[in-house]
């Protein structure tokens, strides 16, 4: 999840050394975890068009990047100066090198200790338990466990719950299930260490079954109990439940908790209540960087892509500091709208922000780069980022298919499946594949990739799998194939596939098979207008008028409208829509001069030559 400057705070303030304690699911929405660097593999680079003007660089801005210094990685050398080396001054050195990030120089220090005879106390073991938790090791785990129990100080509430956390982020769920049910004594942090394992571990349902039986033991939430319950909530997209909560946390006071009400603002969000998700926000008095990203975030994943931006400005002329989390979600937006000028702007501000080399912004650009037409950044972008992930290349492979650059998409899986450094493909990469097939031609390959993805690569065509195959056929002039393909699907056909037969047999000039899924499109989704007007021209290019008038008549009849047709331009961060017969615009009488003026040159020099 992104980062939150919200930090747990423990009730037992005199456990200070107990930072084991699990912070509850961060209030702003999800982010993936830190991915590995695995190395990318090389980009074709044979048909690459003139490389572009050099993209914002973060040469410029080095001095202010400087990392800050680290502490010594020889803490022992400190104790060198003790004459007397107690147990608090090892839980002292073995507590600072948690607290730092050092989790490996925490453990030796704990054996370093168990060395001289000294035997670890209640503040001791919990940051061993999280040294080994952050360190992913379920064995040294184990071994602090069983020392903790023939020590006696398993029985303590901190130590215990510091235990069961251990289990839970080392995968040893069963494990961790068991020292929950043998502790003698549960407090709240025990209860949210459980509601937010469960979400983070992805049993959403046994959060919320743990916060009913808290509740019914007369146990009082706090706000890191609520924002693990929205989660779960979230996570199982259950509005009513969640909603439920919301009223509860308005009796508890904990409406003006900041922490609660990002975590209101993202399930209200992820629920697709948008109106929900604005009153929240607008309720916050003190707004931080997370209340900003959760509504930026909101917008962006509910296909309101303008108003991100607009909340992104805002947050910008309010002070707000940039996190990759935001840039991402609003580079992605801009992606969605087409918006290479605010794209390049956000880059930029990246770069001067030193977190353009963060991977998922770093996707994220390449993503909307490629999708905004500009291949060439979009491979500077990908070439410049020091390590890249699956979701990386899946970015570049859907650039090269989105823009029609078939050949360089094909190659680019070639080489990631095949190549030195290969990766495993996921659902995403085999829809670009095949879609970048359909738009090649390359009906044997894409047909072979298709046919492999159960026993190659583990992965069960879905819907848009279905729909690039029929695609591909259509476009290959193979319509009676691509229906008989449609017939054999396992899954019901959808839009997409129905719509891609339709627009095929309008092409080739197939009115019956047409018809067949123009029916279909009618019963999926009967108001759209589109179908009905290709389906009229299919057969006004048949000759057959008296079918494509009947078609025209029976929208007519249901009330169904043709949408106008709507463009937009991008100048100066500011949007301009022009719909056809629309005359609203403030600067329309200029616009149709200036046109006037361009169509009386153009009927000039027609009249010249």
């Amino acid at each position: 999840m992104a980062t939150t400057n919200d930090t747990a705070t423990s009730s037992h303030a005199s456990h200070s050394c107990h930072s084991s304690t699990p912070s509850p699911p961060s209030s702003n929405p999800p982010s993936p975890p830190a991915p590995p660097s695995p190395a990318a593999p090389p980009t074709p680079s044979s048909s690459r068009p003139s490389p572009p003007p050099p993209l914002p660089s973060s040469s410029t801005t080095s001095s202010t990047c400087t990392p800050n210094s680290t502490v010594s990685t020889r803490p022992n050398s400190f104790l060198r100066f003790a004459p007397t080396r107690s147990v608090v001054t090892w839980t002292a050195l073995v507590a600072g090198a948690v607290q730092n990030g050092h989790f490996s120089i925490a453990l030796i220090g704990f054996a370093n200790m168990r060395r001289e005879g000294i035997q670890p106390n209640d503040f001791t073991f919990p940051c061993a338990f999280k040294a080994s938790a952050c360190l992913r090791l379920p064995v040294a785990g184990k071994q602090l466990h069983g020392l903790a129990i023939k020590d006696g100080q398993i029985r303590d509430v901190f130590v215990g719950c510091s235990a069961f956390d251990m289990h839970c982020k080392t995968g040893l769920r069963d494990c961790a299930r068991k020292v929950f049910d043998e502790m003698p004594e549960r407090n709240i942090v025990t209860w949210n260490a459980y509601i937010c394992n469960s979400v983070f571990g992805g049993q959403p349902q046994s959060a919320i079954s743990a916060f009913v039986e808290f509740r019914r033991i007369g146990g009082e939430p706090n706000w890191i109990t609520f924002c693990g319950f929205l989660n779960a909530c979230s996570d199982t997209s259950n509005l009513q439940l969640g909603e439920q909560l919301h009223g509860f946390v308005i009796q508890c006071g904990y409406e003006v908790d900041i922490s609660v009400a990002n975590g209101l603002i993202d399930f209200y969000g992820k629920c697709r209540q948008i109106t929900s998700s604005e009153s929240v926000f607008v309720g916050i008095c003190n707004r931080n960087e997370v209340s900003w990203c959760s509504m930026v975030t909101t917008y962006e994943q509910n296909d309101e892509q303008e108003k991100a931006c607009f909340v992104f400005l805002r947050a910008r002329k309010e002070g707000v500091e940039p996190t990759d989390f935001m840039v991402s979600s609003v580079v992605s937006a801009c992606a969605a709208l087409a918006g290479l000028e605010l794209g390049r702007s956000l880059h930029a501000l990246a770069v001067k922000a030193c977190i353009e080399k963060n991977v998922f912004i770093g996707s994220a650009l390449v993503d909307m780069y490629g999708k905004c037409g500009s291949i060439n950044y979009c491979e500077r972008a990908f070439d410049e980022m020091p390590e890249r992930n699956l979701v990386t290349c899946n970015a570049l492979l859907g650039g090269y298919a989105h823009q029609g650059h078939a050949d360089m998409a094909l190659a680019l899986f070639q080489e990631m499946t095949c190549g030195s450094n290969e990766m495993v493909p996921n659902y995403v990469t085999l829809v670009c594949v095949l879609s970048a097939c359909s738009r090649a031609g390359e009906v044997k390959m894409g047909m072979e990739i298709f046919e492999s993805m159960r026993g190659r690569y583990q992965i069960e065509p879905g819907v848009e799998h279905y729909a690039c195959v029929v695609d591909m056929l259509a476009r290959a002039g193979k319509v009676e194939e691509a229906y008989e393909f449609i017939r054999k699907m396992p899954i019901r056909p959808t839009v997409s596939v129905w719509g891609a037969l339709l627009g095929a047999c309008r092409v080739y000039g197939k009115p019956e098979l047409g018809k067949v899924a123009a029916e279909n499109l009618f019963e999926l989704d009967p108001h759209d207008s589109g179908n009905h007007v290709l389906l009229s021209n299919m057969f006004a290019a048949a000759g057959r008028w008296e079918e494509a008038n009947l078609v025209r008549k029976e929208m007519k009849d249901v009330g169904i409208k043709k949408g106008a047709g709507c463009s937009w331009v991008s100048v100066k961060n500011t949007i301009h829509m022009f719909q056809a017969k629309d005359t609203s615009h403030e600067k329309n009488s200029e616009i149709q001069n200036d046109a006037s003026k361009a169509e009386e040159g153009d009927e000039g020099s027609r009249l010249h030559t």
